[in-house]
């Protein structure tokens, strides 16, 4: 083997040994990263406490699995105006959503009045105090949710509320987009699939005293609410 041999295999070798720990070196580059990147990501579990009041209607407090809470649900609210049917964001509003399907399975909002109806700046049909006033909880309120970059489109279900992080079973609906600015204060938990109609209607009937924003003039009666979770049989509550 003359000299040019074998200089030609030690450099075969090197390049073989560098090749390796350079293919070493990479994975536990990635390991690193890749455990880097699963620590960044990770997100501590959801969890949602429903703080005691003294409610209007008490029905008792929601509990909380967060598995059980994520399951998408549809409600469907029967009123003696017609029927209006929107899909729960379960998986951005996991406090809101589940303390509405507690209340709507415990007959909660059944023979409740709408309060208000809103016909000018923004468009929203408001819902959920067993005393039509728009002042009354059900025993217990939770904090806020869903707030980043919340807007209030047509079709939009969110929770209404006296004060900051103070919701209980309340709601609005959005029967039209707004046209004056609205902040993001309110916890957007649901959008309507069938129903605008229904809405568009009880605002055509306008207000009790005539103005753009007070009672409907037309009573508007919630007789019942129906949920049905995916991929389960339909869990129905009683109705009116």
């Amino acid at each position: 083997m003359n000299f040019y041999t074998r200089a030609r295999k030690r450099v075969v070798r090197v390049a073989t040994v560098a090749l390796a720990v350079t293919a070493t070196c990479s994975g536990l580059t990635w390991a690193a990263v890749s455990l880097t990147e699963d620590s960044v990501d990770a997100k501590p579990p959801v969890t949602c406490s429903y703080k005691l009041t003294n409610g209007a209607k008490s029905v008792g407090i929601p509990t909380f699995d967060a598995s059980a809470a994520a399951r998408p649900y549809t409600a469907e609210l029967v009123t003696n105006r017609g029927t209006i049917t929107f899909e729960a964001l379960t998986d951005k509003a996991p406090c809101a959503t589940n303390s509405f399907s507690f209340l709507a399975r415990k007959g909660y909002y059944d023979g409740s009045k709408c309060h208000r109806v809103t016909t000018r700046g923004i468009f929203v049909l408001d819902c959920g105090d067993p005393k039509g006033e728009g002042a009354a909880d059900p025993g217990y309120f939770f904090d806020d949710e869903n707030l980043d970059g919340a807007e209030y489109s047509a079709g939009t279900v969110a929770m209404s509320k006296a004060a900051p992080g103070r919701n209980g079973s309340q709601f609005f609906i959005s029967y039209a987009d707004p046209d004056v600015p609205m902040s993001s204060e309110w916890t957007p938990f649901a959008k309507v699939v069938s129903g605008l109609d229904v809405l568009k209607a009880i605002a055509r009937n306008g207000t009790q005293d005539g103005s753009s924003d007070g009672k409907p003039k037309k009573a508007v009666i919630i007789k019942s609410v129906t949920v049905r979770q995916a991929s389960v049989n339909a869990s129905r509550v009683k109705r009116g």
